[in-house]
């Protein structure tokens, strides 16, 4: 399979695992989407993430999360930034996802992290996805 957008092709599995109310999630590893798992747990809208031992650093897992009626935590993941068309964004400009209920991740020098962390360190760059 070839594979032009990893970051989409995570949170896809992400989406549609939820959507089937899967407990957890397997995604190919990397340094970028791990981060990305990091923000989402911080944030609330995953469980946990972890490295099954059998799968070392080539897949890691997410454990999802829903409310008390079975309905995912998580309802809705959208990629900004594609390979094709990259989306870059001022500190000034920093995007808010649902009036500020929902969480924009960008990667910025300083790495990973939500639109709010990176709004204030005074930093801009790329607008990885918009969750909520």
């Amino acid at each position: 399979m070839n594979m032009t957008d990893p970051i989409a092709d995570m949170l896809t599995r992400i989406r549609n695992a939820s959507m089937a109310r899967h407990q957890t999630v397997l995604i190919p590893s990397s340094q970028v989407k791990v981060e990305i798992a990091r923000i989402l747990k911080d944030e609330g809208y995953i469980g946990e993430y972890d490295m099954p031992p059998d799968m070392e650093g080539r897949m890691f897992r997410v454990w999802l999360k829903y409310d008390n009626d079975k309905k995912p935590v998580l309802s809705g993941l959208k990629r900004v930034s594609k390979p094709g068309l990259r989306v870059y964004t001022k500190r000034k400009d920093i995007p808010m996802v649902l009036n500020g209920l929902g969480v924009t991740i960008m990667s910025t020098p300083q790495g990973v992290m939500t639109g709010r962390d990176a709004f204030g360190k005074n930093l801009g760059g790329e607008v990885v996805a918009y969750v909520w």
